[in-house]
């Protein structure tokens, strides 16, 4: 078991760079075609900031600050761009096995790089945004600071926690393509339960608020957008949520010794069914 769990690392190492190479093409060919290419992949996400902007910081609130003073919109931002990077990253993901069908039936390929070349793909791009909204945060007079360091510990934990799901669904949906129907439809649920465009004290109003902000806790990824708000607004540092901090690495460590079992249970199966 030990083995298997040190396989994915291992095979990361010795094709780094073909990864890194496979990432950059994999950019390139998303958009081939397109008379604007790769711009399309950031004019998108803009958009997506802007109507929720519109629909939840202006026509519902007036354009008033989240419940601790924070202008809506950079609360909003500090929330939604790593949501859009887990979101991208998941989607690609889960995808890459039937999209490099041709690769998964070499028999001299090493298939477990593929939704590493689809995670690093969309990390370009979330890169791009976590610049965006350091920028947008400095317009509105909160400049870069020391705690902005600790945006790229949540950057990794992202990464992980996609690659613990994405090895579960991109081998299952292999053989279940109703797969990416299910992850699509748990990701607009998601949105709202993490909550990325809604603030967790709204509960505080409520007898039964304390029960919920903690079943809503239990979701991994609150933990990362908590974590991006904590760096660009609240500053504090991770290990001051202690609780939280020790949940998320035992669902991670429990989700990819899980996903690392079924992707290694199924992929002796790929090329049959592709």
């Amino acid at each position: 078991m030990l083995k298997e769990l040190c396989t994915l690392p291992s095979a990361l190492y010795r094709n780094r760079r073909l990864v890194k190479k496979m990432a950059k093409n994999d950019l390139k060919s998303r958009f081939a075609g397109s008379y604007f290419g790769t711009v399309w992949a950031f004019i998108q996400p803009i958009v997506t900031i802007l109507v929720y902007y519109f629909v939840f910081g202006i026509a519902m609130r007036g354009g008033a600050a989240s419940g601790d003073g924070t202008p809506f919109v950079l609360y909003l931002v500090s929330g939604i761009v790593p949501w859009m990077y887990f979101q991208e990253g998941l989607v690609n993901g889960t995808n890459a096995f039937l999209e490099y069908s041709y690769l998964v039936k070499k028999v001299v390929f090493d298939i477990s790089v593929l939704p590493v070349v689809k995670l690093l793909s969309a990390l370009v791009i979330h890169l791009f945004f976590v610049a965006f909204a350091m920028i947008l945060f400095a317009c509105y007079g909160y400049y870069p600071n020391i705690y902005y360091l600790e945006i790229l510990y949540y950057m990794i934990c992202i990464f992980l926690l996609i690659l613990a799901i994405v090895y579960t669904t991109s081998s299952v949906i292999v053989f279940f393509r109703d797969m990416g129907q299910i992850v699509s439809i748990l990701l607009q649920i998601g949105v709202w339960l993490t909550p990325v465009m809604w603030d967790l004290s709204f509960l505080n109003g409520y007898s039964w608020g304390s029960t919920v902000m903690r079943i809503l806790k239990l979701n991994p990824f609150y933990y990362i957008v908590h974590g991006y708000r904590n760096a660009f607004i609240e500053q504090r540092w991770f290990w001051e949520d202690k609780l939280l901090t020790v949940y998320f690495w035992a669902f991670l460590i429990v989700c990819y010794v899980f996903s690392t079992w079924v992707f290694n249970r199924l992929k002796g199966h790929f090329a049959d069914v592709l």
